[in-house]
């Protein structure tokens, strides 16, 4: 049974990650308290300890509008932390994934972003994910780099969860319109990167997953709102409108579209990725209500 380490335990793709690894995988999963990735001497005793086959770095600064003011901490996390990992990886001989993001790009088009894309991040968030993925392919030239967008699952911080609490509270609530993207859930997510790790895929690649289409946040909060009236018509819930970027200014600039191309990810592993209204749908039938809603 391969040896797995994830660190960022707290977070929700690390929880999704656990789940889907029992009984496939020997798997230790570390938060902050137990292993502090902006450590470098932390990260080397915490893999030289458990020697894992293999690394995922969920562990990430994902707070994309305090980072403009936190850029410092942004880059300890997302950058220094990303090489510390991928050199303890290397000095073990272990193989690291290392997740990413599509706010690296600009957004400055209408067509999917292909892996080998040019990066511009508009924020210190991008930017610092960006030189986090620099560093890892410096380092480690077998390290695996996935980018994915939009994330979100139960029991985590995200914006699905934030809609379903607003539209508990709010009677309107105005969502952006003019942003593209594609909303991913952490099942998906997760049983794609635990396949490359089963199959050893993608060694010295830089892949993109998410699920399937795009939409706008305007789209994923007006489907969250449909389904959540639909599972609990009990609760009395808000409406939700669109607006512009222009109309709900935010201290980091976002991508107008950051839409993923996975064609390459789906060539490697074989797998296709749902379609994201599949996802949220199942995530929102079928996971637990206390997940989702708020006490």
């Amino acid at each position: 049974m391969q040896r797995l380490l994830v660190t960022g335990a707290h977070g929700q793709v690390a929880r999704a990650l656990t789940a889907q690894a029992q009984g496939h995988f020997a798997c230790r999963a570390l938060d902050r308290t137990t292993l502090d990735i902006t450590d470098a001497k932390e990260a080397e005793a915490a893999l030289r300890d458990y020697r894992p086959d293999c690394v995922i770095n969920a562990a990430a600064y994902t707070a994309v509008d305090k980072a403009e003011q936190e850029q410092a901490a942004a880059y300890a996390v997302n950058r220094d932390g990303a090489a510390h990992l991928a050199t303890a990886c290397a000095r073990i001989g272990a193989r690291l994934i290392h997740l990413s993001t599509d706010f690296v790009f600009d957004g400055r088009t209408n067509v999917p972003y292909q892996p080998d894309a040019a990066a511009a991040p508009l924020s210190v968030y991008g930017a610092s994910k960006w030189a986090g993925e620099e560093e890892v392919r410096r380092i480690a030239s077998e390290a695996t780099v996935v980018r994915t967008s939009w994330v979100y699952g139960p029991g985590g911080g995200n914006f699905v969860r934030t809609m379903l609490r607003l539209l508990q509270q709010r009677p309107q609530l105005s969502v952006v319109a003019d942003q593209f993207g594609s909303p991913t859930h952490t099942h998906s997510l997760a049983r794609f990167l635990l396949h490359l790790v089963r199959h050893g895929q993608g060694a010295g690649q830089t892949l993109h997953w998410a699920d399937a289409g795009a939409a706008t946040w305007y789209d994923l909060a007006h489907m969250t709102r449909l389904l959540a009236r639909q599972r609990w018509p009990e609760r009395v819930w808000g409406d939700v409108v669109p607006t512009d970027t222009a109309g709900y200014p935010t201290p980091a600039q976002r991508p107008r579209f950051s839409v993923l191309d996975t064609r390459s990810a789906v060539a490697v592993t074989g797998l296709t990725p749902a379609s994201w209204m599949c996802m949220l749908d199942q995530a929102l039938r079928l996971d637990d209500a206390a997940d989702w809603l708020p006490a």
